[in-house]
């Protein structure tokens, strides 16, 4: 089972940025699909976005779209999400999430098998 391991959230303005990190413990990591999720006190899970496994296709919620971009650089088994023009309302513990069965983009929760611990991201006003 594939290890993830967020990092990069804190406080920020709104209107500001930030990049998270999600570094995989597999040497493997081309094989998944990769996906970013966010919860937001007393609300579900929620998609934000989906790469392939080579990244050349993306997804993304209609919430952050022109405003997040996910990435990867598989040589560092790692997946990105550039957060650009941020708004109080993207305030979440933001996820990280990897599944390896197929190669289609992935939308549920329940797609993914693997998951990070989460990092918090606060958007003030």
């Amino acid at each position: 089972q594939v290890r993830l391991v967020e990092s990069g959230g804190g406080l920020v303005q709104a209107g500001g940025s930030l990049r998270l990190s999600c570094a995989a413990s597999e040497r493997t990591f081309s094989d998944y699909v990769m996906g970013w999720f966010r919860q937001a006190p007393g609300k579900e899970r929620e998609f934000v976005a989906s790469l392939s496994r080579r990244g050349g296709s993306t997804v993304y919620a209609d919430s952050v779209k022109g405003r997040f971009t996910i990435s990867r650089d598989n040589a560092k088994n790692t997946v990105y999400l550039q957060m650009n023009s941020l708004k109080p309302e993207d305030t979440a513990v933001y996820y990280c999430a990897a599944d390896r069965r197929g190669t289609a983009m992935k939308f549920a929760a329940v797609e993914y098998d693997a998951w990070g611990q989460g990092t918090q991201v606060t958007v003030s006003s």
